[in-house]
């Protein structure tokens, strides 16, 4: 089955309207962010008429960074039983027990919890 050139046309038009859209921000963004130089005294800090002291950006420590991904990690890993919730229904009907691949789960997830607070990944004062 050959496809004429008209078919792909509608897709042309998508990839030229999002390059120049994308040029158009880009573009917006250079002329007038905080490199444009009429914008230099107007983008500068400024608190009760002193000039601000210390760094602009503080750093965070890495705890900070290793504490979210843990939770993104064990929020992954409960959003896994969500499921479960809406076909145990269907299971039990079927006579088919999936509680102990659950609690075997949930057992994991205790565990690796528990292995993470005895190697203090959850300690900030640390």
């Amino acid at each position: 089955m050959a496809m004429s050139s008209d078919a792909y046309l509608p897709v042309l038009i998508q990839a030229v309207l999002a390059a120049g859209i994308a040029g158009l921000v880009i573009g917006a963004s250079h002329f007038f962010g905080q490199r444009s130089k009429k914008n230099a005294i107007k983008d500068s800090a400024y608190e009760c008429g002193l000039q601000s002291e210390g760094a602009p950006r503080t750093r965070f420590s890495v705890k900070f960074y290793l504490t979210a991904m843990l939770f993104i990690i064990f929020d992954i890993e409960v959003v896994f039983l969500i499921p479960w919730t809406f076909i145990y229904r269907e299971f039990l009907a079927q006579n088919i027990s999936i509680l102990g691949p659950i609690l075997f789960f949930i057992g994991v997830l205790i565990f690796g919890l528990a292995y993470e607070m005895k190697k203090g990944a959850l300690d900030w004062e640390k």
